[in-house]
């Protein structure tokens, strides 16, 4: 077996197809959109490259055929956090063999020891933590959009090689076609009616300051978290230029508490139940067949991405309304029937029990390591 850096046409298309040859009897496996991954690598579609490096490798039998790779990187923003300097790795695919595993994370720990990193965090994205992060360890059914899938045999290869758990990410699914509990209804109702609050769903017309509120709400919300780093503009406007072909304006929330951004809730069709069909291209005939299937109604699953709330209004029931507020579209909408809630880290206690609260049931549960290199 040995070791290539991805850098030409030829390494960056099997960068992408060697994920094929590990789930090639797996039908639960979506396979994530081909340009979604290398926007992750391209300086133009990832202002990441403006503060951090990033390289990818491919791992060959002695037939030169492709069976494993990975990617390596650092965020300057926060590698130098942490009690120690600490890079990340992802994007990692491996057949059952815990020699080929142990020959890419060595490729990724010496690189980063060569960068003057101590340790790293696996499997992340080089990017924001909503997509690309985490490996799945309980939970193997369908992966909804952005939600990283893999074999249960890759929990051992990255603990036999060392990785600990650093926190667990914890999923919920909700059955949106039964109203919630009477209790989450009437907190709900009586916070809407509160003087001075507000609530309205997206509007493109006002997408700038939508962009610019959850900026604020955000980099507030987040701000005590361990390794946090501010979100920017320009990283938000990347993220709903992506979203703006598959987003449904009334998914999307925010509440203002006398006229202060307070709270926002973003969530998006589970693309995943049309683009599974796609094996990863998103090509001219593919987008047709895309707005067929979408004007079909094939998307019944919705996928809560992220829901924050500015620390001072944590404690004001904002989350039980905008929460209620989809639910309220879409049961007389007929348009979707499960909700996945995903993803919260088990250090997120308050919105652990948010979760519990919806009266929804676990659904899935992924893990991110951290691997400290050996002195």
């Amino acid at each position: 077996m040995r070791i290539i850096e991805v850098k030409d046409a030829r390494s960056k298309r099997e960068f992408l197809e060697v994920a094929s040859l590990i789930y090639a009897k797996d039908p639960v496996w979506v396979r994530p959109l081909d340009t979604e991954i290398e926007a992750v690598f391209d300086p133009e579609k990832n202002n990441y490259h403006s503060h951090g490096i990033v390289t990818r490798w491919l791992l060959k039998d002695d037939k030169n055929n492709p069976i494993g790779r990975v990617a390596a990187f650092i965020n300057e923003k926060k590698a130098w956090l942490p009690a120690q300097p600490t890079g990340g790795t992802g994007f990692f695919e491996c057949i059952n063999d815990p020699q080929a595993a142990r020959m890419l994370f060595d490729t990724c720990r010496d690189w980063l020891a060569g960068h003057g990193m101590k340790a790293m965090d696996g499997p992340i994205n080089f990017g924001e933590n909503d997509k690309f992060w985490g490996l799945l360890t309980w939970g193997f059914t369908h992966p909804s959009f952005g939600m990283s899938y893999n074999p249960p045999y890759y929990q051992a290869l990255f603990e036999d090689y060392g990785f600990k758990k650093l926190y667990d990410q914890e999923t919920t699914h909700i059955n949106i076609t039964i109203p919630f509990t009477d209790r989450f209804s009437k907190i709900a109702n009586w916070v809407m009616k509160k003087p001075g609050y507000e609530f309205e769903c997206f509007n493109p017309a006002k997408a700038d300051k939508h962009i610019s509120d959850i900026e604020e709400i955000y980099n507030d919300a987040w701000q005590n978290f361990d390794s946090f780093s501010p979100i920017s503009k320009e990283t938000l406007y990347e993220q709903f230029h992506e979203m703006k072909p598959i987003m449904d304006p009334n998914l999307v929330w925010f509440a203002t508490i006398k006229n202060e951004p307070a709270a926002f809730i973003i969530c998006l069709p589970d693309v995943n139940q049309i683009i599974k069909k796609f094996n990863g291209k998103m090509g001219l005939w593919e987008k047709l067949r895309f707005l067929y299937y979408k004007r079909k109604g094939t998307m019944n699953r919705i996928r809560i991405i992220v829901l924050g709330v500015k620390q001072k209004f944590q404690n004001h029931g904002l989350e039980s309304v905008l929460v209620k507020k989809l639910q309220d579209y879409t049961i007389p909408s007929h348009k979707y029937v499960e909700a996945e809630l995903s993803w919260v880290g088990d250090f997120n206690t308050k919105m652990q029990a948010l979760h519990v609260a919806t009266g929804g049931s676990p659904g899935k549960k992924h893990r991110t390591y951290r691997y400290i290199f050996p002195d």
